[in-house]
């Protein structure tokens, strides 16, 4: 049977034995000398007490001396373990080997404080760039789960951190997002976007973990920033080459009317030719207000953002709606940054599709909105028979009513995402109709 190992020395323990081993022999040679000579018994007694307890007053002292060094450096380095940087020793004199120590540690923790300085520095310069880009950040765990999301994620989400941080990415419809090569183009049923992204992935480590960090863009703004763009080029050459040509029409036009009404009155001949001269006046007339309506697209400025009482401007909108009753249906109380004249301009466009389309049916008109910490979300539904082709909806030109523009939907959704929200539109589910979705910051473009 193996015999019980025994417990080793304290540290101290054994310094205190050293110490006390270190004077043993001085001392019982002292004390040698001490009763061997003929002194009396009573000197005897108390010079070897007053030996005694110095040797052993000696061995204590030294004891304390190392133990309290060694229970100072311990100190020091817990508190750096722990993230404490402000503590410093006293004694860092680098001629003797314990304040060389002493120096070292303190050397230490201001390295280290100018470490973490520079790391929450780099981390609130990350976090200010996660945030200014227009693009969606994620990173997930190796179970699949979010732990980092930015603003363009919640945006493109339609959820804040809070609620999202922690669910797995097929919960949250990104599960195709963590499979498959990258960089490469994916469609996602996800409730702020209608489109396709682009998507890149890439790993990481945090905390000794592997993580996954995924990148989508929204190629579907960048695309139709384009496309604005070269309408806005075509129509201003459209512009530029037809009103040129109109002007003389219809001046010439109006210049032979009144000389024919003037030098030959009454001549029934004429009649024709004074007519044909006047619908030739009027349709140039009426091409012209036709391409001015085109050039506003051409020259939205950017908007000039306000507080708005959204609760005011809404109920104003819906009074001017005269051919039927607009229900405000209403939500929170919220003061969103933006643009008042472009966002009555847009709000009336999509105000009166709607009553347009419930027309058709006898049906009506509602207007609801909702907020979270940082959007607005705002929804005008009717009654009307709904979509039919959505494919061409927000296309300068196309329009499915007689007599239309076709620059209403286009100049609802460049105002919008100059605000830099979006606007959708789809049909009701479970009901006829079409809701028109608005989503805008609450706190202005860029925000």
């Amino acid at each position: 049977m193996t015999p019980p190992r025994r417990a080793p020395l304290r540290h101290e323990t054994r310094v205190t034995i050293l110490a006390l081993l270190g004077g043993a022999p001085a001392l019982i040679i002292a004390l040698l000398f001490l009763w061997l000579l003929p002194h009396r018994a009573a000197l005897r007694l108390t010079l070897s007490l007053a030996a005694v307890g110095t040797w052993f007053a000696c061995a204590m002292a030294l004891r304390g001396r190392v133990v309290t060094s060694l229970q100072t450096l311990s100190n020091l380095l817990a508190a750096l373990r722990e993230g404490d940087y402000s503590i410093r020793a006293r004694g860092a004199d680098r001629a003797s080997p314990l304040g060389l120590a002493y120096h070292e540690v303190n050397a230490l923790a201001d390295m280290l404080r100018r470490q973490r300085i520079d790391a929450l520095e780099a981390m609130g310069l990350l976090r200010r760039v996660m945030e200014a880009i227009d693009v969606a950040v994620f990173a997930f765990d190796e179970r699949g789960q979010l732990r980092l999301i930015n603003r363009g994620g919640e945006v493109l989400l339609g959820a804040p951190s809070e609620r999202a941080l922690g669910l797995s990415a097929a919960a949250l419809g990104l599960g195709e997002a963590l499979t498959g090569g990258t960089p490469r183009l994916v469609e996602l049923a996800l409730p702020g976007h209608a489109g396709r992204l682009e998507l890149r992935r890439g790993n990481y480590r945090w905390e000794g973990l592997p993580h996954q960090l995924v990148v989508l863009t929204d190629l579907t703004r960048s695309l139709r920033e384009e496309e604005r763009l070269a309408f806005q080029r075509l129509i201003r050459v459209l512009s530029h080459e037809i009103n040129n040509s109109l002007a003389p029409i219809k001046s010439i036009a109006g210049s032979l009317r009144a000389t024919l009404a003037r030098e030959r009155p009454g001549a029934a001949a004429d009649d024709d030719m004074v007519q044909g001269l006047g619908v030739i006046e009027g349709r140039a007339e009426t091409l012209g207000r036709f391409i001015q309506a085109y050039a506003r697209l051409t020259r939205l400025p950017r908007p000039t953002p306000r507080p708005v009482d959204l609760t005011a401007a809404v109920r104003r909108i819906a009074s001017l709606e005269t051919r039927l009753r607009v229900e405000v249906l209403g939500g929170p109380e919220v003061t969103p940054l933006a643009d008042r004249d472009q966002l009555d301009a847009l709000l009336s466009n999509l105000v009166r599709n709607a009553a347009d389309a419930a027309l058709e049916t006898g049906g009506g008109v509602g207007v609801s909105w909702s907020a979270d910490r940082d959007w607005l979300t705002l929804r005008i539904e009717d009654d009307g028979p709904g979509l039919v082709d959505m494919s061409n909806l927000f296309v300068p030109f196309f329009t499915t009513k007689p007599g239309g523009t076709g620059i209403g939907l286009a100049l609802c959704r460049q105002i919008a995402e100059a605000h830099g929200g979006t606007v959708t539109l789809a049909n009701r589910q479970g009901t006829r109709g079409c809701a028109a979705v608005l989503r805008l910051p609450l706190r202005g473009p860029g925000s």
